[in-house]
């Protein structure tokens, strides 16, 4: 019982992401009370919430830095798996019902019409943008010259964690919105592909990781490993969660996507593109001129 408790002490405590939790979890519960939402969607917002509470607030972190394969389970944790189940339970609406009116007039509502997050806004949901983003992201922190400095560096490792978070949340919130493009920044065709563009570098590296007979992390072994794994098998696990299981959400997203896209297409809510010859026939003949 007292290990299954140490599980739950926050390796390095975080008031920051304590309170961002906190503040999600309270404006969530009272967006829930304004608005009717489904079981199904606050089952998924929830197990999202969990899954990155644990990620960022548990034991969980101390054998993220000392074991390879489990420091590759926390990221697609806090990059894929936990973003992806709270954008799929569409939060956003929940969570502004549950701000208070005063507070959406005075604050929010200016900070959205603000020039500079206008255009912040414009690169970061740049379809294009976002892949690159979403992709190198994930192997930034992976490189072997690089991993070291970021495992050892305290300010370094806590902007990688939430790097990975903030990225995670702001890709699956575009690929999995529902609407038309516009007012949506892709289009249903992009958010089916974009996924499956972007998992491909991860899916390669972590094919090279559980196949290779090098040790690309030995960064691991000098600071000592948390379990009994040699390095190789410890670097081939986490090859292997990378490869096979990280590329899951991303089949998952598309799959979501293309749902939506069905269903945008069902209702006749996709904006088509004019026929050149039907406009053309369609258009009054011009009477010759005598």
């Amino acid at each position: 019982m007292d290990s299954l408790l140490r599980w739950f002490i926050p390796w390095e405590l975080s008031p920051t992401a304590l309170v961002l939790l906190a503040t999600a979890a309270v404006l969530y519960v009272r967006g829930c009370r304004r608005r009717k939402i489904s079981v199904s969607r606050q089952v998924r917002f929830w197990l999202g919430w969990v899954l990155m509470w644990q990620a960022f607030q548990t034991r969980w972190d101390y054998y993220a830095e000392h074991q390879f394969f489990v420091h590759i389970s926390q990221q697609i944790s806090l990059h894929d798996f936990a973003p992806l189940l709270m954008m799929w339970s569409y939060p956003l609406a929940v969570l502004r019902a549950g701000i208070p009116v005063s507070i959406r007039v005075r604050w929010l509502k200016p900070f959205q019409r603000n020039a500079v997050v206008r255009a912040t806004k414009l690169v970061l949901f740049n379809p294009y943008f976002a892949a690159l983003l979403f992709g190198g992201m994930a192997l930034l922190w992976l490189i072997p010259s690089f991993h070291p400095f970021v495992m050892l560096n305290a300010p370094t490792y806590r902007l990688m964690n939430w790097s990975m978070a903030l990225d995670g949340l702001l890709f699956w919130w575009l690929v999995l919105d529902t609407r038309p493009n516009p007012p949506a920044h892709l289009s249903p065709g992009k958010r089916v592909f974009l996924p499956l563009l972007s998992m491909l570098p991860t899916m390669v590296w972590g094919a090279i990781l559980a196949l290779s007979m090098t040790d690309y992390y030995p960064i691991y072994e000098i600071c000592g490993r948390a379990l009994s794994l040699d390095p190789l098998t410890d670097q081939h696990l986490g090859g292997l969660i990378l490869w096979i299981p990280g590329s899951f959400p991303m089949i998952l997203a598309s799959m979501i996507a293309l749902r939506s896209w069905m269903r945008l297409s069902d209702q006749g809510r996709l904006k088509t593109r004019p026929n050149k010859r039907a406009v053309a026939s369609a258009a009054p003949a011009v009477p010759p001129v005598v």
